[in-house]
């Protein structure tokens, strides 16, 4: 076939992804570097190609293509690699997956890293927009995580767009913001990502993609993006910007101050402040409140520090070295271990929606994190039905947390404290946080989740 000729500005990330195809479709590709932005892209010429102006765009045979995932559709499409998958069913899944990656990681990913890369303002809207981003990704991050539990890549057993697009778009999180603390709990896609990116394929356009050590971050919001009334050189966030009692002369004064001229503010019945967008005295009281500490901080100091066992966890063999450090370390005065069964096991029909189920009780227990450690496991099968969840909790404390007993989820399990001192405890123990024994009688667990 004829080369293909891709028009964009050097070294353009969105280019990565039909490259990669091109790699294993043996599909060749011109990508000049030549090519300059704002002016290249407004001659009649290439408007003729594309009426945006838009890159990167494609020259084939029969016409020029625009959009990068049309772009690497159409490469992936070429040769007998089977990129796009083998029938119409995993082509679809493929569809699927570069459509999530589009709908869920592209725009969080653009609202956390363009303001760094200065592509957009650094204001009050970019910080808050960052913090959106943050949270959006851990969920979808989560998403695959858990599927990759039990895939080695997103459709079937090699490569296909689906991984090269997905790994375009995580790129450049992986190495600008995804640093160690970030990306610990995703060890499935930490696996699935780094295979990836160690294939010749991926390595010839991508080189060496180096993980973050170091979070990029972005500065301090600029002083002139900071909402009109604050005081000079105080930064307030949404629901504070009011004023005190008492303004300094010459001062501006709020609409619904100025109607109430006449009357003195000190009189002004705390009512009326509290309906003009909650920020009265009677917040601004709270807020002046010290923040109350969570009663597991006022605990003895404990050999056993729950963020050493996390990351001895994470980065070593479960089994030979994470176990012995836990029980050489465990602390039975400042920790409990607990077992939970699912109470309702005869309503669980499907491992997709049970593994939904339990990373939903977990997102739920977001200020748990400093406090509890867990291994929540699916047993069984859907043909035929016989599933069941079960698990082991670690918690800083004597008593099942404060914040876990007001979970709902909680509700729907059986509890009961393990004693450390009993061998039957150890094993059971063994078994739930290494995902691996007899689980008495159960067998290997389907699916599961770690909390941490």
């Amino acid at each position: 076939m004829a080369k293909l000729v891709i028009h964009s500005y050097p070294n353009n990330p969105r280019v990565h992804k039909a490259l990669i195809a091109g790699k294993y479709n043996g599909v060749e590709i011109d990508y000049p570097q030549t090519f300059k932005f704002g002016t290249d892209n407004k001659t009649p010429e290439f408007l003729a190609k594309n009426p945006l102006g838009q890159v990167p765009t494609l020259d084939t045979p029969e016409g020029s293509i625009w959009e990068s995932n049309a772009i690497a559709r159409y490469v992936a499409r070429q040769g007998k690699a089977a990129v796009y998958g083998k029938n119409a069913f995993e082509a679809s899944q493929i569809d699927q997956w570069i459509d999530f990656t589009a709908n869920n990681i592209d725009l969080a990913r653009e609202a956390w890293l363009y303001p760094i890369l200065g592509f957009v303002p650094n204001d009050h809207v970019a910080h808050l927009a960052t913090q959106k981003a943050k949270e959006t990704l851990k969920k979808v991050l989560r998403v695959l995580n858990n599927h990759f539990l039990h895939h080695t890549f997103l459709v079937g057993e090699r490569v296909s767009l689906a991984d090269i697009v997905m790994v375009c778009s995580l790129s450049q999180l992986y190495s600008m913001v995804f640093d160690h603390e970030f990306r610990h709990e995703f060890h499935n896609l930490n696996r699935w990502f780094l295979t990836c990116v160690h294939q010749p394929n991926f390595h010839a356009v991508l080189g060496e993609v180096k993980l973050c050590e170091k979070a990029q971050v972005l500065a301090a919001a600029p002083e002139a993006a900071k909402p009109k009334g604050d005081k000079k050189g105080e930064q307030k966030p949404k629901g504070e910007q009011k004023p005190k009692e008492e303004k300094p002369k010459g001062e501006q004064k709020p609409k619904e101050e100025k109607k109430k001229e006449e009357k003195p503010k000190k009189e002004e019945p705390k009512e009326e402040h509290a309906h003009a967008g909650g920020d009265g005295e009677e917040d601004e009281e709270k807020d002046a409140k010290p923040k109350e500490k969570n009663p597991l901080d006022l605990l003895p100091a404990s050999k056993f520090v729950m963020d050493e066992w996390k990351r001895m966890y994470s980065n070593n063999d479960t089994k030979t070295v994470a176990m012995p450090w836990f029980w050489q370390n465990y602390d039975g005065e400042g920790y409990s271990l607990w077992k939970v069964d699912y109470k309702y096991n005869n309503e669980l029909s499907k491992i997709f929606m049970t593994s939904n189920m339990i990373n939903g009780w977990f997102q739920r227990l977001e200020k748990l994190h400093k406090y509890a450690f867990g291994a929540i496991l699916i047993h069984g099968k859907e043909d035929p039905v016989s599933l069941s969840v079960s698990g082991v909790w670690l918690f800083r404390g004597k008593e099942i947390p404060k914040d876990m007993q007001e979970c709902d989820d909680c509700a729907l399990y059986n509890w009961a404290k393990l004693d450390e001192k009993d061998t039957a405890t150890k094993t059971v123990v063994d078994e739930y946080f290494a995902w691996e024994g007899d689980f008495g009688g159960k067998g290997k667990p389907e699916q599961g989740k770690t909390f941490k």
